[in-house]
């Protein structure tokens, strides 16, 4: 079994509780990322699917997909559609290789699989800061900010699930702030608060927060006083494996050297 990261009732009172004053932009903005690439294949999609914690968001994107949440048991028949995709929430799963292997067995042969997360630079400078802050005022640390992945892990992991011609991209996306309280307040909006299952249960004392949000602006500020806040989103790609799709080579397979490709001249060994 993979470990408990996420502790999934927080995660659904956070979302419940962000919905009472949205601040949805990177979930919108991921949905018109989706638009954009589905526009360059070449291909209609006549049975998607849209796995994410806010359906509202993916409605007018994909007309008639089938909404699932974001389970741990996604709700998701076997072969049904022709396109699954995993809208900004991969990041909470606690087993995300099993989300990915649910994702590709939804998926009609050489059907397509688009998942969006956040990576392993998301929030970087309020990491910092917080870990800082707290070293500084107790000598220890406490997670208060979800660790992320790495896209080389995450293209890893596509593979690990089965999909064929499996590609790990990435853009980084900068909000800027008043300031730190400000983004801890969008980030609660966003439905992305803390919902670490090892989580420190006490309220975190308003000093640490303060100190903090000092070391924020000391360190990230631009000229006009405004924080960044760094979002990394990366975009995983595959393919349900079909036999039209490109097959790399068996190893030992060539019929040419890449010397005589090239047309490249021999090497000769001079003395000296």
């Amino acid at each position: 079994m993979p470990p408990v990261l996420t502790d999934r009732l927080a995660l659904t009172r956070n979302r419940a509780r962000a919905l009472r004053d949205p601040a949805l932009f990177l979930h919108e903005m991921v949905a018109a990322e989706v638009q954009q690439r589905l526009s360059e294949v070449n291909r209609r999609f006549t049975s998607p699917a849209v796995v994410t914690a806010f359906p509202e968001i993916w409605q007018d994107v994909l007309p008639g997909a089938q909404i699932v949440a974001d389970d741990e048991l996604l709700a998701l028949q076997p072969g049904a559609h022709d396109l699954v995709v995993h809208g900004l929430a991969l990041h909470w799963a606690n087993d995300p290789v099993g989300q990915l292997v649910q994702c590709r067995r939804a998926l009609q042969p050489d059907g397509l699989f688009l998942g969006l997360l956040f990576g392993g630079q998301t929030l970087a400078e309020l990491r910092a800061c917080l870990a800082e802050a707290e070293v500084a005022q107790t000598g220890g640390l406490s997670p208060r900010v979800l660790p992320m992945a790495e896209i080389r892990d995450l293209g890893a992991l596509l593979q690990r699930a089965g999909f064929a011609l499996p590609v790990a991209d990435g853009f980084a996306q900068t909000v800027r702030y008043r300031d730190a309280f400000h983004l801890m307040a969008d980030l609660r909006a966003m439905g992305e608060a803390n919902a670490l299952a090892a989580r420190p249960r006490a309220l975190t004392r308003r000093s640490l927060l303060t100190d903090a949000a000092a070391r924020y602006a000391s360190n990230f500020a631009d000229a006009e006083g405004r924080i960044a806040a760094t979002f990394e989103i990366i975009c995983l790609t595959g393919w349900a494996p079909h036999e039209s799709q490109q097959q790399p080579l068996k190893p030992g397979s060539a019929v040419q050297r890449l010397a005589d490709a090239l047309a490249a001249p021999p090497v000769t060994q001079q003395d000296g």
